[in-house]
């Protein structure tokens, strides 16, 4: 994944992806697209019935797209009568094109989705609920973990199936941490020790962590300082906004000080507190799992990737989640349906090749295995596994979430107070989750 298609991503599939569904269906809401799947009895492993072809939809228009492509192909050799299709695009076009698809009678027969996505489709229709599948398949919380697991169930159905997760990480240079005299191969792991390697690199000279205004990865960093801070974005059932409170004016402070203690310059650009960690202007920079293929490709640069460090009383990271939904269709297709569990099973139980790419395996026994562990940079990242933090799964909250963006921005530029930044964002994410209870039913 890309860091332009993650911040189309942020910016639309999570903010407009959420309006583009408005067209789409209407009423009934889960209960009346449960009507359409039918538990099968085929072993989940196993296809034995006549020839079917299956469009698979997505957006992995980045460096993760050919990893996914072998898999597919892979899948087709081994399932002489199952043919999937895999139809790519940038993910603003996939998050508009799928429910006009699907409303027109014309939509794939199954698909990716980011987790927080899941929730707004699903009140529309456009996705089907899961449950038989994941019973059929032998699924439960034990084969993933349980952030992962629950954020794929909206109004007590289950709408996706966990692929990865791509959580946040502390990327380091190396040569960077040397020059200012501090071990680099054992990175801070506390917020006192990374107060004290930033105050290190000050004095020699280094401003070692830049704080971005940006949502990519400004929000992202933002909310994982949040739940350390023991708070969160929203009420679980996203009745209000929480981010205002306490632990989000300390997370966002804790940003805010390090440009007034001189650790970050002012005003960074968009992705140049990325570049900065490239350039060996930065020492830290927490971003993306994504990032390690990108930085693999940057020559001569020594560089490691740790958990983020812990500056609150718990451990959390921001995350993301590629999730596999299958589309409502006019005619259903019970073979259809009976392949695509088969190939969902597949792929996950394959996603040892989709770490590769960057990706962190949501099955666990992939996780566990010796392969994965193998994979130093993503085994690191992942060990935060059961300590990610994903959006209510409420429809409409990509709406609600977009304006944290606002407050972020605003401090961070310091033309607001933390507290005064928040405290307006929540007045206004709490009109928009007020709304959105209107339009999707409370």
């Amino acid at each position: 994944m890309s860091l332009d298609n993650l911040t189309r991503r942020r910016m639309l599939g999570l903010g407009l992806g959420a309006l583009v569904l408005t067209g789409c269906g209407g009423g009934g809401g889960p209960r009346q697209a449960a009507q359409q799947t039918t538990a099968s009895t085929a072993a989940p492993t196993t296809y034995t019935g006549p020839a079917v072809s299956l469009a698979f939809w997505n957006g992995f228009t980045g460096g993760d797209g050919p990893f996914m492509k072998r898999l597919v192909e892979q899948f087709n050799a081994a399932h002489p009568t199952i043919k999937v299709t895999m139809n790519v695009y940038q993910w603003a076009d996939y998050y508009a094109k799928v429910p006009a698809a699907v409303a027109a009678g014309q939509g794939p027969d199954l698909g990716i989705m980011h987790v927080d996505s899941v929730a707004t489709n699903a009140a529309r229709q456009v996705v089907l609920p899961l449950d038989d599948v994941a019973k059929a398949l032998n699924l439960s919380e034990a084969d993933f973990s349980p952030p992962v697991w629950q954020a794929g169930v909206y109004k007590g159905a289950r709408y996706a199936i966990p692929l990865d997760v791509h959580p946040l990480g502390m990327f380091y240079n190396k040569t960077v941490l040397s020059k200012a005299g501090l071990d680099p191969d054992n990175p801070p792991k506390t917020g006192e020790e990374y107060l004290a390697a930033l105050e290190e690199l000050k004095k020699a000279g280094i401003q070692g962590h830049w704080a971005t205004p940006f949502p990519f990865t400004g929000n992202m960093q933002f909310g994982s300082l949040l739940y350390q801070h023991g708070g969160q974005l929203f009420a679980d059932d996203a009745s209000v906004s929480r981010f205002a409170e306490e632990p989000g004016v300390q997370a966002l402070t804790w940003l805010v000080e390090l440009i007034n203690k001189g650790y970050s310059p002012k005003n960074v650009g968009q992705d140049a507190d990325f570049i900065a960690l490239q350039n060996g202007k930065a020492a830290f920079n927490w971003n993306g799992i994504w990032s390690i293929n990108t930085l693999r490709g940057v020559k001569n640069l020594e560089w490691g990737v740790a958990p983020l460090p812990q500056i609150g009383t718990e451990p959390a990271a921001w995350a993301g989640s590629h999730q596999f939904v299958i589309f409502k269709q006019r005619k259903p297709d019970q073979n259809k349906l009976t392949a695509a569990k088969v190939f969902i099973n597949w792929i996950s139980g394959h996603s040892i090749e989709w770490a590769k790419a960057g990706q962190v395996p949501a099955r666990k026994s992939i996780r566990d295995g010796a392969e994965f562990q193998a994979l130093k940079e993503q085994a690191a990242i992942g060990s935060q596994i059961d300590n990610l933090y994903f959006l209510p799964s409420v429809a409409g909250i990509g709406d609600a979430s977009a304006v944290v963006d606002q407050a972020i921005n605003a401090a961070i530029l310091l033309k607001k107070s933390p507290k005064d930044a928040l405290t307006e964002a929540a007045a206004k994410a709490d009109k928009i989750l007020e709304q959105n209870r209107k339009k999707y039913g409370a």
